[in-house]
């Protein structure tokens, strides 16, 4: 696959050279759910980003204890410091889908700059490196092959989208950011989660469990489902991006 890329590469249909790549302004895509024929009951999709760190077991008990799905995004990193959150989550199946968030959180943009202070992959080769290390990394914990990717910090060069697509990986936005990348108050997030409508797919984080943002998308996910909203995994769902990241 890898070869197939860099065929693809060499046919000139990315962008070449890094000074005019910088220029390139990031894109930031938008995912939503297609609609459905229950259109009485709202569906939306909770995503969560596992970057580092540890586990906020706040969340993963209210996901549990109250049978709400997730679609956790995991680094390499990640799996390799959460062994007892990852049997949770693999004894739960029904509930839990694990998808790729790259080798070491580095953002999919192929050219060098920083993104809310994270150097960037900074070259086609290390964006391919960072995609594939994290399929990698599930694949060697015993997951399943993921479908879809979301890179570190969800903005990418358009190169880039076309590089990821090319290896087979649907792209993940997202319609509403939950947590503010999880330093927002608890009850910032709360509001901005439980305000999720039929067909959003929400973005948070659950590698924090210092943070009151934790508390707060646990607030606003009970708040949801006591109105009745049905939440579902991407897996279980048609999502449509922007940026060509779905099609």
């Amino acid at each position: 696959m890898r070869l197939l890329v860099k065929t693809f590469l060499a046919a000139g249909l990315l962008v070449s050279a890094a000074s005019a790549s910088h220029a390139v302004p990031l894109l930031e895509p938008t995912l939503r759910l297609k609609p459905h024929e229950d259109s009485g009951t709202p569906r939306v999709a909770l995503t969560l980003d596992a970057c580092g760190g540890r586990t906020d077991e706040r969340i993963l008990s209210a996901l549990v204890e109250n049978r709400i799905p997730a679609t956790i995004f995991v680094t390499g990193t990640w799996l390799k410091r959460n062994a007892a959150a990852l049997e949770i989550m693999r004894a739960h199946p029904d509930l839990f889908e694990l998808e790729n968030h790259g080798g070491h959180h580095i953002p999919a943009v192929d050219t060098p700059r920083k993104i809310y202070g994270i150097s960037s992959a900074g070259s086609p080769d290390a964006v391919l490196a960072e995609v594939e290390e994290g399929a990698d990394a599930l694949a060697k914990a015993g997951e399943p092959a993921p479908k879809w990717f979301r890179g570190a910090t969800a903005q990418y060069s358009p190169s880039a989208i076309a590089l990821i697509r090319k290896l087979g990986f649907k792209i993940a936005g997202y319609s509403i950011n939950g947590d503010g990348g999880s330093l927002l108050s608890a009850r910032e997030t709360a509001r901005r989660v439980a305000a999720a409508k039929d067909g959003d797919v929400i973005i948070a984080h659950i590698n924090q469990p210092t943070h009151a943002a934790g508390e707060g998308l646990v607030k606003g996910l009970l708040e949801l489902k006591a109105k009745g909203v049905h939440f579902v995994r991407l897996d279980d769902a048609d999502g449509v991006g922007t940026n060509d990241t779905t099609d």
